[in-house]
């Protein structure tokens, strides 16, 4: 009738309800038998009834109080659980929520005060995709890179971890970490990391500074100049060489210049030659096609420099400048750094000061002094250029009517004559030929024109020169071929090497006169031996001077003495060594060192070095134009000597006039290159090229050396010969460029 398994009120609610029926129903029962055994029996046997059924309550009872405590220890210690669990959330350096089906059951104070504008929804009930929506559009967060929806999707796919940090306004940095434990719960943990944050941003800073700075001393400390423009064309980072090397004001060295302010200055005022891209979108533009662009100019400051563009990612560009002159100009600047700590300092400093003054002006008049000496020397290099041409001009008509009258049928008396004078004319020439070296060779403005070439060209040539001479004194002069190049001036290593050779010459009475270089690591030394009357060592010391001259008392003919001197000026100017070995009575050896060079593709031509003159006669029309009518006498005698038929005439009107009278071209232009007024042999050969139509060869005869002349040859197809002329060049050249097209330069 009791189920046991019922809470004990309801046992004990039941048992009461059976203890009262059975009263009732032993009450019946006396009243209905009045039979004393009855109402004894029933007595009994409700006692018994009622006996066990108290025993029963009262157990019940029991285990009814027992229960009823256990509850209240349960109880209590559900209530010290919670407050401990509160006590340990609110201990917690953070803070930290438990979701429990996604729902909010339990967080601390830090967690639910950190956001204001999120605080008011916090409470126990709150879904953990409300809670990431209201931090994601609170107006107290920045989100970092990673935004709260994001995260939360992560987190239902099963990721299983997730975070979200965002700063607050105040800059305090925080993270979000949340796990799904697994029973489904989550655990949501607020902890601050700004102290990391700012740690990391110090750090970075430091990085950043500390990369700048080494950026900036890398930059700094770079030989070449270097700046870099932004894609908007302004200046952005320099370095102090690159504002050195172009000079560069202080306004146009600020960070913002624009490229067009920089490139109009240097096209003004600094730069030799007009930087090809003055607007930066021009730039950028080729730079897109050509990757990168050189440059070479040459500063103001006489400098050369080699400048170098390169496009950037960003849109900009890089700008590279280096110093490439061959000798660097260095100005060393003196400071005073004498400091005024006594009285007999400061007077010792005062009169330095005045003796600096002193010096300054010493230094003035100096400067102006040797100003004046150039002028001078300028001068006097103007006035031999110019009275070149007018001196030779006699000798170079002298010389050919000489050789006209040679060439005819004389006694012997006359003709020991002709040879004395065409001796003395010789001596003549090669006396002007020196005053006009020396006058060059010390001249302020003289140009050295420096280039690689066979040195046999040389040797080949001088002893052409000068073999009649030998031939003439009864001496071998002889060459060694060597085959190796070398870098120097043409004109000036041929002079210098035709005056050892014929000092050699002159002062050799018999034996022989050698010519050869030795090869010396990366040098050449050329050397001329002779077999001649040797040099004493007191007199090797003096012989490179002018109108110097070895055992002048022997009455023999030894020249003027500047030969050596010409030698010695010319290899000082290209920084060749001059040496000289000699023994008295024995013989002698000059040498010239110079840089030898790797052989050339090509070997020279010799255009016309035949070294006999054509014995046949001279078939040939020639128009000769030349304004000295002894000259143009003396040059038509000997033309029509060798058998040509000559035009004679002393313009280049006349020239036209002349082949027009004829109807017919010339075979070859001989033409002087200074004639009448502003009229030249240039103008002459062109003249006629445009009216005969015909390309015709043409020779230029000039006293001026001016490399323009030979410039001008090549430009226009005609040779150069300078007076007065050799004869026994003048005819195979003649034939040589009636024979062969096209027609080329000759230097000699």
């Amino acid at each position: 009738m009791i189920d046991h398994n019922q809470p004990l009120e309801i046992q004990v609610a039941k048992q009461d309800k059976i203890i009262k029926a059975l009263v009732r129903r032993a009450n019946q029962r006396h009243e209905l038998g009045h039979s004393a055994y009855s109402l004894f029996q029933s007595a009994v046997t409700l006692q018994s009834k009622v006996s066990e059924k108290t025993r029963n309550l009262e157990a019940a009872l029991n285990t009814l109080g027992q229960t009823s405590t256990e509850l209240e220890t349960s109880e209590e210690a559900r209530n010290q659980t919670q407050q401990s669990l509160t006590d340990a959330l609110e201990s917690i350096d953070g803070g930290l929520a438990l979701f429990t089906d996604g729902k909010l059951r339990v967080c601390n104070d830090f967690f639910k005060g950190l956001i204001s504008d999120v605080r008011g929804i916090v409470e126990p009930g709150l879904t953990l995709t409300q809670y990431f929506d209201a931090v994601t559009n609170s107006s107290d967060v920045t989100p970092a890179k990673d935004t709260g929806p994001l995260t939360v999707q992560r987190l239902q796919r099963g990721s299983g971890v997730a975070q979200f940090v965002f700063a607050l306004k105040n800059d305090r940095w925080f993270v979000i970490n949340y796990r799904q434990t697994s029973r489904n719960n989550t655990v949501v943990l607020q902890t601050e990391i700004t102290a990391i944050v700012r740690s990391n941003r110090l750090e970075k800073n430091r990085l950043i500074d500390a990369q700048e700075h080494f950026l900036k001393a890398a930059v700094d400390n770079m030989p070449q100049g270097v700046c870099t423009f932004s894609a908007d064309g302004t200046l952005l980072i320099k370095n102090m060489q690159f504002v050195s090397l172009l000079q560069l004001p202080i306004q146009l060295t600020r960070v913002g210049t624009s490229y067009a302010q920089i490139t109009e200055y240097l096209d003004s005022r600094k730069l030799v030659g007009s930087l090809p891209h003055s607007s930066f979108p021009g730039l950028m533009r080729y730079l897109l096609r050509a990757n990168s662009l050189h440059l070479r100019r040459r500063h103001a400051s006489g400098t050369v420099l080699d400048i170098d563009v390169s496009p950037l990612p960003d849109g900009g560009c890089i700008v590279n400048v280096v110093d490439v002159t061959a000798q660097s100009q260095t100005t060393e600047e003196l400071e005073n750094r004498v400091q005024k700590r006594t009285q007999e300092l400061t007077n010792v400093n005062t009169e330095l000061r005045r003796q600096y003054a002193a010096l300054a002006q010493v230094e003035e008049d100096l400067r102006l002094a040797k100003a004046e000496v150039e002028n001078a020397m300028t001068s006097k290099t103007r006035f031999f250029a110019a009275a070149s041409h007018d001196l030779l001009q006699p000798i170079n008509a002298a010389k050919l009517l000489i050789s006209s009258l040679g060439d005819m049928a004389l006694n012997a008396q006359t003709e020991e004559i002709v040879h004395r004078l065409n001796r003395s004319f010789r001596s003549t020439e090669t006396l002007l030929h020196g005053l006009l070296d020396i006058a060059r060779l010390e001249s302020v403005d003289m140009k050295l024109q420096v280039s690689e070439f066979a040195v046999d060209s040389v040797l080949n040539k001088v002893v052409e020169d000068i073999g009649p001479l030998a031939a003439e004194k009864g001496l071998r002069l002889s060459v060694v071929p060597s085959g190796v190049w070398v870098r120097s001036d043409r004109r000036y290593l041929s002079r210098s090497l035709q005056n050892l050779v014929n000092n050699a010459i002159q002062y050799t009475e018999k034996g022989r006169v050698l010519v050869g270089c030795r090869r010396r690591g990366d040098k050449v030394v050329l050397e001329v031996w002779d077999t001649g009357i040797g040099i004493s060592k007191r007199d090797q010391v003096r012989i490179f001077q002018e109108f110097t001259r070895v055992d002048s008392s022997s009455g023999s003919n030894y020249g003027m003495g500047l030969g050596l001197s010409i030698v010695q000026r010319a290899c000082a100017h290209l920084g060749h060594e001059v040496a000289v070995r000699s023994k008295p009575g024995v013989g002698s050896v000059f040498s010239i060192t110079l840089p030898m060079v790797k052989t050339g593709e090509m070997a020279e031509i010799d255009q016309a070095n035949p070294s006999v003159s054509p014995s046949t006669a001279m078939d040939l029309i020639i128009l000769l134009i030349e304004n000295d009518p002894d000259v143009l006498f003396a040059m038509a005698q000997k033309l029509e000597s060798w058998g040509a038929s000559v035009l004679a005439c002393a313009s280049t009107a006349e020239a036209l006039q002349m082949v027009a009278d004829i109807d017919m071209s010339p075979d070859i232009i001989l033409a002087d290159f200074q004639l009448d007024g502003s009229d030249t042999g240039v103008d002459s050969i062109l003249a006629l090229r445009r009216q005969t139509g015909v390309d015709l060869p043409a020779i230029v005869i000039t006293g001026h050396q001016e490399s323009k002349i030979k410039d001008l040859g090549v430009q226009h197809r005609f040779s150069v010969l300078t007076k007065p002329v050799k004869l026994s060049r003048l005819r195979p050249l003649i034939d040589w460029k009636t024979r062969r097209a096209p027609p080329v330069n000759d230097d000699r």
